[in-house]
């Protein structure tokens, strides 16, 4: 299956595409300049892809959207928060092979 490129996040998109989320969400926080965030994000791209059916997946530009990074306490990239019905549930740093992230998110992908 081909990656599908993940919608950027904003703090003015963040309410009704995550909060009022009827899926599980990933937000992954990155940056253009983090090495490990460019690593990783074809990673969470197919992961979109596979499981567009029961999660759906967000990023968010660090630069860009500082506000957002900071209401979710990111001091280092990438930063992942899993959200269920409009609820911060897990969350991680560090970029991590498809295997790893499947297993993390495994409780959200039905």
């Amino acid at each position: 299956m081909r990656a599908a490129p993940v919608d950027s996040l904003t703090e003015k998109t963040f309410p009704a595409r995550v909060l009022e989320a009827e899926k599980p969400v990933l937000i992954q926080f990155w940056a253009t300049w983090c090495a490990p965030c460019r690593m990783v994000t074809p990673i969470v791209e197919q992961l979109a892809a596979e499981h567009q059916d029961s999660l759906d997946v967000v990023k968010v530009n660090v630069d860009e959207e500082p506000v957002l990074a900071a209401q979710h306490n990111v001091s280092s990239i990438p930063a992942f928060v899993v959200y269920s019905d409009g609820v911060p549930e897990e969350s991680w740093v560090g970029a991590a092979p498809k295997a790893a992230l499947e297993r993390t998110l495994a409780a959200y992908l039905g």
